[in-house]
C-alpha cells in the first residue's frame, strides 16, 4: 500500500471515529426514542416509510429489511416499505409527473396518519425527500430525517432530525447505518421489555380513536 493511500485510509478511519464519538455524545437519546417510538406503532398496524438517494437509498432499504425480517432475534414481521425500490413506480411517477414527485406520490398513496416515514440525506436537500416530508406532514404522518450537519432544509422540514455532525458524505452514511441498527436493536428491546405490552396498548387505543 502506498503512503498515500494509507494516509487516505487513516483520515477516513478517523473522521468515522470522531462522528460516532459526536454521535454518542448527542444522539443515543434521540434514537433511541425513535425505536420506542416504532414499538408503539408498528405491532398494531402502523407502517414504515423510507426513502433515499443513492447510498441513503440502500440505507433506508436496511432499515426496512431489518423490520420486515429480522434484526437479531426472532419477532413477527412488520410493515416497512423502502419507496425507491419500487422500480415501475418510481419511474412512472418520475416520467408523467417529474423526479420531485417520487417518493411524495407513494407516500400519499402508503402513508396513513400515525406511520412512520424516515427519510435519509447526506445534504439534507433533495427536492424530492423534501416533497415527501410536506406530503408525510400534511397526511399526518410522523418525519423523521437522517442528514448530515444542521442546518439543512430536509431537518428543518421534518418532525424531528437525527444530523451527523461529520463533513464527508461517506462519513456521514456510515454513521447513518450505525444509527439504522441502534433504531433496530431499541425496536426489539422495547418489545421485549416487561411492561412495553401496555405501553404499546395505550398507543393502539390513541391510534383508533385519532
Amino acid at each position: 500500500m502506498s503512503d498515500y493511500a494509507r494516509d487516505s485510509v487513516q483520515r477516513h478511519c478517523q473522521s468515522l471515529q470522531e462522528a460516532l464519538t459526536r454521535f454518542r455524545r448527542q444522539n443515543v437519546e434521540q434514537v433511541t426514542a425513535w425505536g420506542e417510538h416504532l414499538a408503539a406503532v408498528l405491532p398494531f398496524g402502523g407502517r414504515l416509510l423510507a426513502a433515499g438517494n443513492g447510498g441513503s437509498a440502500a440505507q433506508a432499504q436496511h432499515l426496512t429489511a431489518e423490520l420486515v425480517g429480522r434484526y437479531q432475534q426472532e419477532r413477527p414481521a412488520y410493515s416497512a416499505i423502502a419507496l425507491h425500490a419500487e422500480t415501475s413506480t418510481v419511474t412512472a411517477i418520475g416520467n408523467d409527473y417529474g423526479y420531485q414527485e417520487v417518493f411524495a406520490r407513494q407516500v400519499a398513496a402508503h402513508g396513513r396518519p400515525g406511520d412512520v416515514l424516515v427519510l435519509l440525506s447526506t445534504s439534507g436537500r433533495s427536492p424530492n425527500l423534501l416533497a415527501a416530508a410536506r406530503t408525510g406532514r400534511a397526511a399526518g404522518l410522523r418525519v423523521w430525517a437522517l442528514t448530515g450537519p444542521r442546518p439543512n432544509p430536509l431537518a428543518h422540514a421534518a418532525d424531528e432530525a437525527l444530523c451527523v455532525d461529520a463533513d464527508g458524505a461517506a462519513t456521514i452514511q456510515e454513521t447513518h447505518l450505525v444509527a439504522v441498527h441502534l433504531l433496530c436493536e431499541c425496536f426489539d428491546e422495547t418489545l421485549t421489555v416487561p411492561g412495553a405490552d401496555s405501553f404499546t396498548s395505550a398507543s393502539a387505543a390513541h391510534r383508533r380513536t385519532s
